[in-house]
């Protein structure tokens, strides 16, 4: 089914909706050891059917006209975990990146990786890499991949390098303002989201696109993330468009 036949679908809000289908839709893909261990499985198999669910995932968001999809699949903490299971999640990662790629950049999606790569396995880095380089030049749906990332490490980064310019003379103090700390993010020239979805039922943000979700609606999910599929995705699109968004101002609402 076309994304112009999803958005027309009766009862789905976004059809004749005012601010209409959200252009950038974050995921907090959450919940897939509990997902395992429900069903008495071990973690491994939990995200293995997550990356399942990505991919699903990617399809829904081009199928409904999402032009920026992020997901978060390897958090800056997540390095606390048990090492054979870093070791199972940067396996999964390798494999997605080998199998998936070359099918990603066919449907014409352009690959964008946001998170520090300093200090990552020369293996992972090449792979990244490739990713970004094969499809820079794509014009549909952009996925953005965040990996070893956090939002506030991101904003220090982002301080460090107005701090250098700065010292090298090549900023002045005084001329510091939003649109020059956007720019030092990893995500300049990435819309802000529109829409955060966290599956899992957790209704925190764990360090995700801080900066970037000052307005962003939250729509929080109670189903595992190994479970999200075209109906979570387009319940959760559908509650965006309920929402009145006033970014400070008044309710268009209110005339």
């Amino acid at each position: 089914m076309s994304g112009e036949a999803k958005r027309s679908d009766p009862g789905f809000a976004c059809a004749g909706a005012g601010e209409g289908m959200p252009a950038h839709v974050a995921i907090i893909m959450d919940g897939n050891g509990r997902w395992a261990a429900q069903r008495g499985l071990p973690r491994f198999e939990g995200h293995r059917r997550g990356v399942e669910a990505i991919r699903r995932a990617v399809r829904t968001a081009g199928d409904l006209g999402v032009r920026y999809l992020t997901v978060y699949s390897f958090s800056a903490e997540n390095w606390r975990r048990p090492a054979q299971e870093v070791s199972d999640l940067m396996g999964l990662l390798k494999r997605f990146v080998r199998h998936d790629l070359a099918e990603l950049h066919a449907n014409n999606i352009r690959v964008r990786i946001i998170g520090e790569r300093e200090g990552l396995a020369s293996d992972i880095r090449l792979l990244l890499d490739e990713a970004e380089q094969l499809t820079r030049a794509n014009t549909g749906l952009t996925l953005i991949i965040a990996f070893n990332y956090g939002g506030r490490q991101e904003i220090v980064g982002a301080m460090r390098i107005l701090a250098r310019k700065v010292k090298e003379g090549a900023l002045d103090p005084e001329e510091i303002d939003m649109e020059t700390v956007e720019a030092a993010l990893d995500t300049h020239g990435i819309p802000d989201p529109d829409l955060v979805i966290r599956t899992s039922g957790e209704q925190r943000v764990s360090n995700f696109l801080t900066w970037q979700t000052a307005y962003s609606e939250f729509v929080f999910l109670p189903c595992y993330w190994p479970d999200f599929d075209e109906e979570a995705f387009k319940a959760a699109i559908d509650e965006y468009c309920r929402r009145d968004r006033r970014f400070g101002g008044l309710s268009a609402r209110m005339g």
